[in-house]
């Protein structure tokens, strides 16, 4: 199946929000990061991307009409190069809201993980350590200027790369308007999606 939407933001961008939002105008399912709960399998297939391999992207999506978050996201060229008639968002916040965002949560429980005496939890923790926090931002998440720069090039790049008519640059404050008339979908009953803030993932976590 081939995509028809390609995230191309860093999680922490209101992806989850933007999952359920894609899901509810029909593209489903949606790949978050999420989905590997449901498919360990997948890591092994994220690592070796991450490494250049090349793996089956067409087996890795069945079932995918679109995908947003990590490890897709970190993707976005090939996926947007693999499938070429579908369209890019680019979900972003404010940066330094985005970077206290990640250390406040995704980055400071899988960094937890990785002294975990359980050897899944041990073993998620640095899987993502590897494909994230190792290969974007080069180990180096308590440097915020380092961290604010990389999430800036990759916008930089994003909108140099994909045509401004493929490309809808997207906060969730925007709410249903733009992401449906980019998607050509008519606006749903009911307000767009708000969840996993941080508040709400510390209250899982605890």
């Amino acid at each position: 199946m081939s995509l028809e939407v390609v995230g191309a933001g860093f999680g922490r961008t209101g992806t989850l929000s933007l999952k359920f939002a894609l899901e509810k105008l029909g593209f489903s399912g949606c790949y978050h990061m999420m989905e590997l709960m449901g498919h360990p399998e997948h890591a092994a297939e994220w690592l070796a991307a991450s490494r250049g391999d090349d793996i089956d992207w067409d087996a890795l999506f069945t079932g995918y009409r679109s995908a947003v978050d990590w490890p897709a996201s970190a993707h976005w060229k090939t996926l947007a190069e693999r499938n070429p008639e579908s369209k890019v968002v680019l979900s972003t916040r404010d940066p330094d809201r985005w970077y206290e965002s990640v250390c406040n949560t995704i980055y400071r429980f899988s960094s937890a993980g990785l002294e975990s005496d359980d050897d899944g939890e041990r073993g998620r923790a640095e899987w993502a350590h590897q494909i994230i926090w190792q290969k974007i931002f080069d180990g180096r998440l308590d440097d915020r200027e380092h961290c604010i720069s990389v999430f800036r090039a990759n916008e930089a790049d994003v909108r140099a790369t994909i045509p401004a008519e493929r490309l809808l640059v997207f906060e969730a404050r925007d709410g249903w308007e733009p992401l449906c008339e980019f998607l050509e979908r008519p606006i749903p009953e009911g307000d767009y999606p708000r969840v996993n803030t941080t508040e709400e993932f510390l209250s899982r976590w605890k």
